[in-house]
């Protein structure tokens, strides 16, 4: 089986029983769901059909909310010209109509370099979280404006880039400060139904920083009235402050996913590979799960076959060992979905067949597990120095198999629990392919789960297994139980 997990989006190209059928078939693990777009009803039913998919097809499906977030937009009556060199105001919607070209309040500037020319951006009071020698940047980037004056209800800026200002494009204020959260008034909402379904992974847009993410947690404790069992946080690493804070980031998190098209915006284009690679390494040392997201297979929107370097950047990102590669609009709107679907699962195959897939892992960073990693460091030795054929656990948080992932063994890594979420959780992690044993006595689980692996003919007489035991109901702690031949 391929290690590395697929990602794929599911709009209106893929929204239907059949043809969610053909892309799990074909490799997808994990569906994205975009609350960006949708309502309850559309969505629900995405939600409904996935979760029967996964139930007749017999394979963990885990199902994504992806929370629209703080996303700022433009607001103008009328398309705007703004030219290179030229100064304009900015202002936000708590000012509104009441706006006033207040020139007097600038120093630096005098009337005949300022336009008359205004635009005002959609979020109440943002103005005050950007300040002078910030970059403003409107319709990815295309646009980019820098503030050369401000007093407390306006801004002037200067145009860099310039060219025809629409309303309701996207804004992004990569070198401010903002005060408004990664959790929006729609979002909570969002969240709430979200809750409601028991889905399997929240992601947060536009995180900032730890803080953010525990307090998010915190919400679906009290919507869901309990501690734990909850959707793990998908952190959306996009913009320039996540970087900043990505170690505290990364500890917070459950998932950490590199969403490269918003970060691209905010950060030189040019190093965002960069940032992707030593974003991988560190959540490999953290035992997180990474995706890596946006444009992977971008041309096949529109056409059956990728660009060669298209095919690259999956490529690299298997070799860095990324858990997941994501697709957006190709499984979305495109015209190929399932394609899409099944060719990034060759190339993951592929590649993952090839000599440059290997990686030797440190152990990791996480101090609180040191014994469990410790077992678990044994059990990939013995594994590999054995030459077992596959290591076979047992786990009810999802910890073991997040573990024996994070060592990148080349067996193939069988994981059972008792937790339908956990079940379906484990869908993200690299290299883990999970089953669900319900009404199966604690005593009974190995055997069971070596039945069940003997009878889909993955393991069978004279192979050799290394069989590791997580924390079970009861309080048993995690124990190596060791090597085991198949008879």
């Amino acid at each position: 089986m391929k290690k590395t997990k697929i990602v794929a989006t599911i709009g209106p190209a893929s929204d239907s029983k059949e043809v969610l059928k053909e892309l799990i078939l074909a490799g997808l693990n994990v569906c994205r769901i975009n609350f960006s777009h949708g309502t309850y009803d559309s969505n629900g039913k995405v939600i409904t059909m996935v979760r029967e998919l996964s139930q007749e097809l017999g394979v963990p499906v885990g199902i994504m909310v992806d929370l629209q977030g703080p996303r700022i937009r433009t607001v103008v009556s009328e398309d705007v010209e703004i030219n290179n060199g030229e100064c304009i105001w900015i202002s936000d919607v708590s000012v509104g109509d009441n706006f006033k070209f207040q020139i007097s309040n600038f120093k630096s500037i005098s009337n005949d370099q300022i336009s008359n020319k205004k635009i005002m951006l959609d979020w109440p009071e943002i103005v005050n979280d950007i300040n002078i020698g910030e970059n403003i940047l409107i319709e990815d980037g295309l646009k980019r404006l820098v503030v050369v004056e401000k007093d407390g209800k306006s801004l002037v800026a200067e145009v860099i880039n310039g060219g025809v200002i629409k309303n309701h494009k996207g804004v992004n204020v990569p070198d401010s400060k903002l005060k408004i959260g990664a959790v929006t008034k729609k979002d909570e909402e969002d969240l709430a139904y979200a809750m409601s379904r028991e889905v399997d992974f929240i992601a947060l847009s536009f995180v900032s920083n730890g803080k953010e993410i525990e307090e998010t947690r915190e919400k679906m404790r009290k919507l869901l009235g309990r501690e734990d069992n909850l959707p793990q946080i998908v952190a959306k690493i996009e913009r320039k402050e996540a970087i900043k804070n990505i170690d505290e980031i990364i500890s917070a998190t459950d998932v950490i996913m590199v969403a490269r098209g918003d970060l691209g915006i905010e950060m030189d284009e040019t190093k965002v590979v960069i940032y992707q690679k030593e974003i991988i390494a560190k959540c490999i040392k953290a035992v997180r799960p990474v995706i890596v997201a946006t444009q992977m297979l971008e041309s096949m929107i529109q056409n059956p076959i990728p660009t060669r370097a298209e095919v690259s950047d999956v490529s690299n990102a298997v070799i860095d060992h990324t858990d997941a590669v994501m697709l957006s609009g190709e499984s979305a709107n495109g015209k190929f979905p399932q394609k899409a679907v099944a060719t990034m699962s060759q190339i993951i195959t592929d590649t993952e067949d090839s000599r440059f897939d290997d990686l030797q892992c440190a152990t990791p960073s996480d101090d609180k597990d040191q014994d469990y990693v410790a077992i678990i460091e044994s059990a990939y030795n013995l594994a590999r120095d054995s030459k077992a054929k596959a290591i076979v656990a047992i786990t009810v948080s999802g910890l073991t198999g997040r573990l024996i992932s994070h060592f990148r063994p080349m067996q193939n890594n069988y994981v059972a629990t008792m937790s339908e979420k956990v079940y379906n959780q484990l869908s993200m992690v690299w290299g883990v392919e999970s089953y669900l044993l319900e009404n199966v006595d604690k005593e009974q689980l190995i055997e069971t789960m070596i039945e069940r692996l003997k009878s889909e003919k993955k393991i069978e007489a004279g192979d050799k297994v290394v069989v590791v035991l997580g924390r079970i109901p009861g309080g048993e702690k995690m124990r190596l139980v060791g090597i085991r031949e198949i008879n």
